[in-house]
């Protein structure tokens, strides 16, 4: 079967893989990205913008310029950390905090080498009071922001599907975090919105999902043939194709803002909304398939009447695997010969370890005694007599 087949039969739903049966397989490949991601966090830390540690902007055009060019210029004035940026035909440069001198130096050096009147040199200087403001506004964001998600699975669902929808955010945020870690961009408020809308629509993945569980799992009771995972990994299965489709389409245009608009237009304004859109839908995608499902299959799996499920299930299984066996015992008996006067027949015995249970084909083979009589010596049969005899004359 060629690979055109098995994409198509996969886009069908005619194929469906086992997610939820491999748990172990997914909790290693999110724990070596959280991993990854932690390493990060904790030897490169985040790259803070002025919004939020507090700095001075200098804005201005220049044309065939360089980046050295433009930081040595700035730095020539008395800055000392200067991150340089290029936005589209514009050069953004931020520094430290500094004061209203040390402003005028900046522009000045700057007009100096650069050759640039000093009044086209915008500027602004961002507090670090503001940007501490603005992180406690963005917490409180992202806490209001999941105990109402808290709240509408809860109702909607119940806890235990709330719970493994967290689990995936705080999956999501964490990978996500790391990446901008160790790649060095600049967190800025654009940052933190594009954070919030991955939460979102990683949450909006997860509940159609979850959705689909509770539709399939619903009518399962005592006497069903299919357990909560089975009957987990059939919804997933059947909304897969969809949430492919769903992220690769909404992953092209965020791909088409991070790598073209930034390298061949220099969006550079952008770029840190779209690479936290970007990885958050890769991400996103993965946890509410592989992450939150199998979570939400372990937690459902505990309970009493799931459990009983699989019980029952595996009784029957058993008692038929067991019925199989001693009628393929019983059928080897006959086949071979009839039995004995001295000792118990195939049939009596195959019937008593059916009766006592023995579910083992060891069981069944030590309890079925077969034995082949062989005549030997002359064969006497009975004297028939005359014919007057028979007749009785």
């Amino acid at each position: 079967m060629g690979l055109r087949a098995v994409t198509s039969r996969i886009y069908r739903g005619e194929i469906s893989a086992d997610i939820v049966g491999r748990p172990k397989i997914w909790a290693t490949i999110s724990g070596l990205l959280l991993a990854l991601s932690i390493a990060g966090l904790i030897v490169q830390g985040l790259n803070f913008g002025v919004e939020f540690k507090g700095g001075s902007v200098f804005t201005f055009k220049s044309a065939g310029t360089s980046i050295e060019d433009v930081r040595g210029a700035v730095t020539g004035g008395g800055a000392h950390q200067a991150i340089v940026q290029k936005a589209g035909g514009d050069w953004r440069v931020t520094t430290e905090s500094l004061s209203s001198a040390q402003v005028t130096e900046v522009k000045t050096s700057v007009g100096q080498k650069l050759n640039i009147a000093p009044d086209k040199i915008s500027t602004q200087v961002v507090g670090a009071s503001w940007g501490g403001e603005i992180q406690k506004k963005a917490w409180q964001a992202l806490i209001v922001f999941m105990i109402l998600i808290i709240a509408y699975l809860s109702v909607a669902f119940e806890w235990r599907m709330a719970l493994a929808a967290v689990v995936a955010l705080v999956h999501d945020l964490i990978i996500t975090a790391g990446v901008y870690a160790w790649s060095g961009f600049e967190v800025t408020p654009a940052t933190l919105l594009g954070f919030l809308t991955i939460l979102g629509y990683s949450l909006y993945d997860a509940v159609v999902v979850f959705d689909m569980i509770k539709e399939v799992t619903k009518p399962l009771g005592p006497t069903s043939k299919t357990t909560y995972s089975e009957a987990a990994n059939q919804a997933l299965s059947s909304t897969l194709v969809r949430s492919l489709n769903t992220s690769l389409v909404a992953i092209l245009p965020v791909g088409a803002i991070l790598f073209i608009g930034t390298t061949l237009f220099g969006a550079g304004t952008l770029k840190d909304l779209s690479l936290a859109l970007f990885v958050g839908m890769i991400v996103g995608t993965y946890s509410s398939i592989c992450v939150a499902t199998p979570l939400l299959v372990q937690f459902k799996e505990r309970e009493p009447k799931y459990k009983q499920i699989r019980q029952n299930i595996a009784r029957r299984e058993q008692s038929t695997k067991r019925q199989a066996k001693t009628a393929k015992v019983k059928a080897t008996a006959g086949a071979s010969g009839g039995g004995s006067d001295d000792g118990p027949s195939a049939s009596d015995d195959a019937d008593d370890a059916d009766d006592t249970g023995g579910g083992s084909a060891d069981d069944v083979r030590s309890a079925v005694t077969v034995r082949k009589v062989v005549n030997t010596g002359p064969r006497q049969q009975p004297k028939r007599g005359t014919r007057q005899q028979r007749r009785g004359k």
